[in-house]
């Protein structure tokens, strides 16, 4: 297959300050009552390795595999067959800039669920704005 930029799929990253200390969004983002409050309810452990589940609604159960675990600067976990997430934290007293990066799309690829990488990706990369802002709330608030 041939690297051209046309059939590169880039890895979906965003990046935000979080006015808020870095144990706090990494307790949002490193804990199953965590990740429920923004993202989906799930099964999540901090441990390397740990397999768990997100709820991922009309989708049913996405299967997930912790691959690092880095805390509080960063974690990554495997989810479903191509993909993985990424939540890298850098600490600027107190406050936190936080990067997601969703990466392993592929164009020749399509999911579990028949739609194209090139058709998904766009889908989640519009969704990962509201969902970074979702975040954002929870670890701003009072929460």
């Amino acid at each position: 297959m041939t690297a051209n930029a046309e059939n590169n799929l880039p890895a979906i990253r965003q990046t935000q300050v979080f006015n808020a200390p870095i144990d706090k969004v990494w307790d949002a983002v490193a804990t199953a009552e965590g990740i429920a409050a923004w993202f989906m309810p799930n099964d999540f452990q901090p441990v390397e390795g740990h397999e768990f589940h997100l709820e991922a609604g009309p989708f049913g159960k996405s299967p997930c595999k912790v691959t690092e675990i880095n805390p509080p600067t960063g974690l990554s976990f495997r989810w479903g067959q191509d993909w993985t997430l990424s939540f890298e934290l850098k600490d600027l007293g107190g406050k936190t800039e936080f990067t997601l990066i969703h990466s392993g799309w592929d164009p020749e690829k399509v999911t579990e669920f028949g739609e194209t990488h090139r058709v998904v990706r766009e889908r989640m990369s519009q969704g990962w704005v509201g969902l970074v802002q979702k975040l954002a709330g929870y670890v701003e608030g009072g929460a």
